[in-house]
């Protein structure tokens, strides 16, 4: 299983679910502070403080164009995520074969 501690701040910033609608809304294209905070029901300060700790997380990519400040998603920072997650599919693996094999051994009765 991967080590947790470096994925302390990927965690951190998955937690709240304003970041994890940013995220979703970055998936689709690269997008301005001004355009993010129009979609959030708060101040242009509080959406830079969000962003700040989705790319702590390694999550986003922020770069400067002119007096704009433009936000990414960076998929690959999801990827230790999802590794560290998938070491537990086993476990649901496991126990959907058994709900599996009870449903049918009860329906075959």
């Amino acid at each position: 299983m991967p080590a947790a501690r470096p994925l302390q701040p990927a965690f951190k910033a998955l937690a709240d679910p304003t970041r994890r609608d940013i995220l979703r809304r970055l998936s689709a294209r690269e997008m301005t502070i001004a355009e993010i905070t129009a979609h959030c029901d708060m101040t242009r300060a509080a959406v830079k403080k969000h962003l700040v700790v989705l790319k702590d997380g390694n999550l986003i990519h922020m770069r400067h164009e002119g007096r704009e400040t433009l936000s990414t998603l960076n998929a690959q920072g999801l990827k230790p995520v999802t590794d560290w997650l998938s070491y537990f599919e086993a476990f649901w693996d496991d126990k959907l074969s058994t709900l599996q094999t009870l449903l049918t051994d009860e329906t075959e009765t």
